[in-house]
């Protein structure tokens, strides 16, 4: 079972909604409108899409982390190393 298994129809939703945000830009970029109006627009599907991999991080850590750590070994190292790796992945984007 993964973390995000309880609150999966939410981020269901959210990423439908992403999507119809993304099918917006295309049709603004189709219809010629305003740079700054799209560049408004991409920075809000990009703090929609930031929001999810938050939340996913969160619910990894609380789930998966913790439950690894709780077992030991070398299994909690590589949870670990995981979560940093996808934090490191996070903040460069």
């Amino acid at each position: 079972m993964n973390g995000y298994t309880e609150n999966k129809d939410q981020y269901i939703k959210r990423l439908r909604r992403i999507e119809g945000q993304v099918r917006g830009l295309q049709r603004m970029v189709e219809d010629d409108k305003y740079c700054i109006d799209i560049l408004t627009q991409v920075s809000a599907v990009t703090r929609a899409l930031q929001s999810v991999a938050i939340g996913l991080l969160e619910e990894h850590m609380g789930h998966c982390v913790v439950q690894a750590v709780a077992e030991g070994g070398d299994t909690a190292t590589e949870k670990v190393r995981e979560a940093s790796d996808a934090i490191a992945r996070l903040v460069r984007s």
